[in-house]
């Protein structure tokens, strides 16, 4: 098992208003004492509209979304499948500029970084190409853009996080492919894989940008001991 793992969840909101919530004392403080006890040192919640995205890393096991924001499960939907009473649905890590390799390695440089959020809609007839695209890049290039970029999938969305500023700095492991296979000019071999957003920002076309609700960060000596 990884020391660390990265989780990327979805879900929709119904009633209320989950971001005013997440940002109540009370609220938090639940939210904080659920990461130190389950080993989760930070959590990024992202909204567009009643769409939700979550992000956080976990110190051994992975811990459920609704273990650490229980109070949140009133607001969010029932996601259809999975067997239980789901509110947040799992997105699939198909890339990551850098995967966890260490305690030190996963060190932040920037102690201020803000996470930065981004959706994009897949064309369904393009997601097996752009899966294998992204594979060859991840591992033909490990290191090549933001050390904490990661890429989430769910049905036909994906959700891109990373820090800013962006860590760049080289990979302390080599990629498991030795091809130079990636597009030279990656821009336009993507292009036609999604499904472009109307009336977006300029220069949003593709991937929109998402509001942070709320980070939560718990340093070293707050982190409960059910990892240690």
């Amino acid at each position: 098992m990884p020391f660390m793992q990265r989780c990327l969840y979805r879900a929709e909101e119904i009633g209320g208003n989950i971001r005013s919530c997440f940002r109540g004392k009370r609220f938090i403080q639940a939210v904080e004492d659920a990461m130190k006890r389950e080993g989760v040192p930070r959590l990024s919640l992202f909204a567009d509209g009643s769409r939700l995205f979550l992000y956080y890393e976990c110190r051994g096991e992975q811990v459920l979304p609704e273990i650490l924001l229980p109070e949140a499960n009133s607001w969010l939907a029932v996601w259809p499948g999975g067997g239980l009473e789901r509110r947040w649905a799992a997105m699939t890590d198909i890339f990551h500029y850098q995967a966890p390799a260490s305690e030190k390695h996963w060190e932040r440089r920037y102690k201020d970084s803000v996470p930065y959020g981004r959706i994009a809609r897949l064309k369904p007839e393009e997601t097996a190409s752009y899966v294998y695209y992204h594979y060859q890049y991840q591992e033909e290039r490990p290191g090549d853009g933001d050390k904490y970029g990661i890429i989430g999938l769910h049905e036909n969305l994906l959700f891109f996080y990373s820090e800013l500023p962006a860590t760049l700095e080289p990979a302390p492991y080599k990629g498991k492919l030795n091809t130079s296979l990636r597009p030279d000019d990656w821009a336009a071999a993507m292009d036609p894989h999604f499904i472009k957003w109307e009336e977006a920002p300029s220069g949003q076309e593709i991937w929109r940008e998402l509001e942070l609700v709320r980070e939560v960060r718990i340093s070293d000596e707050r982190q409960g001991t059910k990892h240690a």
